[in-house]
């Protein structure tokens, strides 16, 4: 069988505790990748996220949380394929952050597979460059500017 998924690395000049809060605190998250996201990312919820440049609204259901350290989350129900997410935070010495995504689970026999995942790891690569310019220089105005 083959490994359907896909990881995407960056480094960025934070702590791990910036990091992460970047993504789990609605009031932030709308700086570097979602218009909105209806509460703080908590183990257990499910959290409604909304692109509204896209008209688009999905939800993800948290299923792990470890502070500081990692996110594990599924997405994809409303599109009949859920894939997992999981988001790590190494720390540094130099108080900066390795943040990696891995997104996995598609079905090997998809005849898309190959773009989607294509797709995702563009997404995964965007999100990540988002994030970095918002907390390394305050940039919040490149979210939702891919263009596909």
């Amino acid at each position: 069988m083959s490994k359907t998924e896909v990881t995407s690395k960056m480094n960025i000049k934070r702590s791990a505790k910036e990091v992460f809060e970047a993504i789990v605190d609605p009031n932030k998250i709308g700086n570097f990748w979602f218009t909105s996201s209806s509460e703080r990312w908590e183990q257990g919820k499910q959290i409604t996220l909304t692109y509204a440049e896209y008209e688009a609204v999905g939800t993800i259901n948290v299923q792990e949380i470890k502070q500081d350290e990692k996110i594990v989350y599924t997405w994809g129900q409303e599109q009949g394929e859920v894939t997992v997410v999981t988001i790590t935070f190494q720390k540094l010495e130099d108080n900066s952050t390795t943040i990696e995504v891995t997104e996995s689970g598609w079905k090997a026999e998809d005849k898309e597979l190959f773009n989607k995942m294509l797709g995702q790891k563009e997404g995964w690569v965007y999100t990540l460059s988002c994030l970095k310019a918002y907390l390394e220089h305050g940039v919040s105005d490149l979210r939702a500017s891919l263009v596909h």
